[in-house]
């Protein structure tokens, strides 16, 4: 999964094809449980290109997408968002999995 570097970096990335940002942080237990299944998952999707999002360096582009818990995920796709699956709640792979399949 790549890692956003900078806020162009996101402008670059959302206004091209399909890309799908995971909102996370090193010390989020809900984050850690689901990042050994996003592999599988990053797999099954090959149309979207996945970029982490740190939260802690990021904070000001979360509240600009009023990302307030995490893990969360935004797809975009030619600087339209198509989806969101955005919440305080541990996702499982199914929801996830779910959530990048109706993107399509």
């Amino acid at each position: 999964m790549k890692q956003l570097e900078s806020m162009e970096q996101f402008e670059e990335l959302k206004n091209g094809r399909k890309h799908v940002f995971m909102f996370s942080a090193d010390w989020c237990p809900d984050c850690r449980v689901i990042e050994p299944v996003m592999p599988d998952i990053e797999e099954k999707f090959k149309d979207f290109t996945f970029v982490y999002v740190d939260r802690d360096k990021f904070i000001d582009l979360c509240q600009e997408l009023d990302v307030y818990g995490i893990p969360s995920f935004i797809g975009f796709e030619g600087g339209k968002e198509l989806g969101r699956f955005v919440s305080k709640d541990r996702k499982t792979p199914e929801e996830i999995t779910g959530f990048i399949t109706g993107l399509r």
